[in-house]
């Protein structure tokens, strides 16, 4: 799936990415994996800390966007119905 996407700065993923093959396309890519090692590899390799936290923000954001039952299940049928209801579920969250 990620042969189709554009090449990024960053690819931040979790752990179970933490393949030799999946860093070895993103390098070709010119993409820096911000993957962290599984605990069973033998062969470490750095990934940037800092950046990693981000993608907990966006976990964090998703979750708070599923706790809307609408956009969880996604009721809506039409695209812009459902891109109106997270647009309002995201104005909500972010007013209180």
């Amino acid at each position: 799936m990620i042969e189709r996407l554009p090449p990024a700065r960053l690819c931040i993923a979790d752990a179970a990415y933490d393949s030799d093959a999946f860093r070895d396309l993103l390098h070709r890519r010119g993409t820096t994996p911000v993957i962290p090692n599984h605990p069973t590899r033998k062969r470490r390799h750095p990934f940037d800390r800092v950046a990693y936290r981000l993608r907990d923000l966006v976990e964090r954001a998703f979750c708070r966007l599923k706790d809307w039952r609408r956009v969880a299940t996604r009721y809506d049928k039409l695209k812009q119905n459902y891109q109106a209801a997270v647009a309002i579920a995201g104005l909500v969250i972010w007013w209180t």
